[in-house]
């Protein structure tokens, strides 16, 4: 029964929702924005198209795991409920698993391509330096989350060498999304944070000059997507960013309006769902 259980923490900890958005984004950009192989077959059938994806799946997990690790008391004050490390799973045991996917993981992306290792292990050492020490940082570990996350996308376009500058449009679009993401859930969880000595941003800067961080974020995000969109000059792209600005301008009003714990937690759970759209709309290319 005890074993049963420790699996299922294991799979809890994973945050299995979040990795089968990773998944699919990657094979949406694959298939709806590379379309081929480097061998000229359609790119669902390149074997190494899923093992980039199940690296990438791999470091992600491996990431959370670690994170949960070095936050498990903030997390008692933030979420109690979810907290698994030292009820479901021992520290040391989060620790090897964290280990054994970090080296699977970076394996099969060396396997797949060198280039594609090298970057394969900077993420991984970027999220166990975030979950370490630059998650207590005042914006550098919201913009090493985002960055990775665009990344996740982008690397798509440069294993296969193809639609770069479109496969970037979207990477832009899911750094600038996390970024504000990022930054909402410091403004969720300041309570804890601010126990344990982290100097994030709603802590140093207070809630409402945050809130105007948030802003000017979205102000640089719609003028990068405008600049890369003009470069692509695709008539699906326009209709589609048009049509989502009204989603987007839905949302910053939300966040101009919120202000109690609960109100962030559905900004969180919204620019998931913006992420989400941003993700189908490929099919529209």
């Amino acid at each position: 029964m005890a074993q049963s259980f420790s699996f299922w923490s294991l799979f809890k900890i994973s945050r299995p929702a979040n990795l089968i958005i990773v998944a699919f984004a990657q094979l949406m950009t694959a298939y709806f924005l590379v379309e081929t192989s480097r061998q000229g077959l359609p790119v669902l059938q390149d074997v190494n198209l899923y093992l980039l994806v199940l690296s990438t799946v791999i470091i992600t997990a491996s990431g959370y795991m670690i994170n949960d690790y070095y936050d498990v008391k903030i997390d008692y004050i933030n979420k109690p409920n979810e907290v698994i490390i030292g009820k479901g799973m021992k520290r040391r045991m989060v620790i090897f698993f964290h280990t054994v996917l970090n080296f699977t993981g970076i394996g099969i992306a060396w396997y797949v391509s060198p280039r594609v290792g090298v970057i394969t292990f900077i993420s991984a050492f970027l999220l166990w330096l975030y979950s370490n020490q630059l998650k207590r940082l005042p914006f550098i570990g919201n913009f090493v989350v985002a960055l990775l996350t665009g990344a996740a996308i982008w690397i798509v376009g440069y294993y296969y060498q193809q639609s770069e500058l479109l496969v970037l449009t979207y990477a832009i679009f899911a750094f600038f999304i996390n970024l504000i993401r990022e930054i909402i859930k410091d403004i969720e969880d300041r309570q804890g944070d601010r126990k344990h000595g982290c100097k994030t941003l709603p802590i140093v800067l207070g809630f409402r000059n945050t809130k105007r961080v948030i802003f000017v974020i979205a102000i640089a995000f719609v003028c990068a997507i405008l600049t890369v969109t003009f470069k692509i000059n695709n008539a699906s792209l326009f209709y589609y960013f048009g049509g989502l600005s009204f989603l987007f301008f839905l949302f910053m009003y939300k966040i101009y309006i919120a202000d109690r714990k609960e109100h962030f937690t559905q900004l969180s759970i919204l620019s998931k769902l913006l992420m989400l759209t941003g993700i189908i709309s490929m099919g529209l290319l």
